[in-house]
């Protein structure tokens, strides 16, 4: 009888598979997997994302660049599947509002075009596509948009809190949708309470600046000066450095254009989402990334947590060393787990609705 079933949802109609374009650590394929969608593999130019990728997912990876990539690399990883989805999250950094003086120089703001043109050549049913919010304002966004549209997708986006969506920090990111079956569009949520703080990191075991978990080797925070020790015991949840002695305000935010910077060297609130996570968020004087309560900055694995990612998600091979600054990085440019989640529950509702299942004869 199960196997019966088993075989029997695997030739489901409905049933959607997937592969992931810049796929990083597993962000997006792993909310798409917990949702019920079949992603088969992942792309990506960075070799240090293979090992997380396909230790916590049932796909395959192509340390490829999408540049080089063509339609046969993406045809057979979804052969017997349902429907096809293209998923993926071009590289964000020249679209932030930190990089915009780079602009179209920047060779990374042409991949927008390459996902088009895969869009093209692979003829999906599906598309998603998560980024930064400034991309919207972009020309290549509304190329993108035009691009599917002239190719017979129904297309949807806007920008999102992620907190909105169970993810225990306050991101907010432009969500595409895109299928040929008809207008789709991403759920709401049905529950309004959001995740905290302390609902995802609080009972974590106790760690000292500089020092780790036994059990958990990414449970490790960085050391920190005695002058930034002396920062974080005079810092209070949801403060700033504003609130310190003259004798611990840093010279740069001691000068008029300093003063703008209010977020930096601050501690998180136990009872709110965290703030965004970026690639430094390891680091205390990097944004508001200190403990609610502990003597440090947060750790790797909590940065992890609050990226939604699972407590036992595994970034680095037993017996590899740990690097902080490229830990940083594959999080902190994440998609957040629980935002894939709720992209593939939009998408499986959409093909449910588009779709009506056979009879049994």
């Amino acid at each position: 009888m199960g196997k019966a079933k088993r075989k029997a949802k695997s030739a489901s109609p409905r049933r959607v598979t997937a592969v992931d374009l810049f796929c990083g650590v597993g962000g997006l394929t792993h909310g798409l997997a917990k949702s019920g969608i079949d992603v088969r593999l992942g792309v990506d130019i960075d070799p240090d994302c293979e090992y997380p990728y396909t230790a916590n997912n049932k796909a395959k990876f192509l340390l490829k660049s999408v540049t080089d990539l063509s339609v046969e690399d993406l045809t057979q990883p979804l052969r017997r599947g349902g429907f096809r989805l293209l998923a993926g999250c071009a590289p964000c950094q020249p679209f932030s509002t930190y990089h915009q003086k780079a602009g179209e120089k920047d060779s990374r703001w042409r991949l927008l075009d390459h996902f088009g043109r895969l869009a093209a050549e692979l003829d999906p049913d599906l598309i998603t596509m998560e980024n930064v919010p400034n991309l919207e304002k972009q020309k290549v966004f509304r190329s993108f948009v035009s691009k599917l549209k002239r190719l017979g997708f129904h297309v949807s986006y806007e920008v999102v809190d992620c907190s909105e969506f169970s993810v225990p920090q306050q991101r907010h990111r432009l969500v595409l949708l895109a299928s040929k079956l008809g207008p789709i569009e991403l759920l709401r949520p049905t529950s309004r309470a959001k995740k905290t703080v302390k609902q995802a990191i609080g009972r974590l075991p106790r760690i000292a600046a500089g020092g780790r978990c036994s059990r958990d080797r990414l449970h490790q925070a960085c050391e920190l000066s005695d002058l930034n020790l002396a920062r974080i015991r005079a810092s209070i949840p949801g403060g700033t450095w504003r609130d310190w002695d003259k004798s611990l305000v840093a010279d740069c935010h001691r000068r008029k254009t300093g003063k703008t910077y209010p977020g930096v060297y601050g501690r998180m609130v136990w009872n709110e989402p965290a703030p965004t996570m970026t690639t430094q968020y390891y680091a205390f004087g990097s944004g508001r990334f200190g403990h609610p309560s502990q003597t440090r900055a947060i750790s790797l694995r909590e940065g992890a947590i609050l990226q939604s990612f699972p407590r036992s998600y595994k970034f680095v091979a037993r017996g590899k060393p740990i690097s902080r600054k490229a830990i940083g990085r594959l999080v902190g440019n994440a998609v957040p787990v629980k935002l894939g989640e709720a992209i593939g529950k939009s998408i499986l509702a959409h093909v449910r609705s588009h779709t009506k299942p056979k009879k049994a004869a």
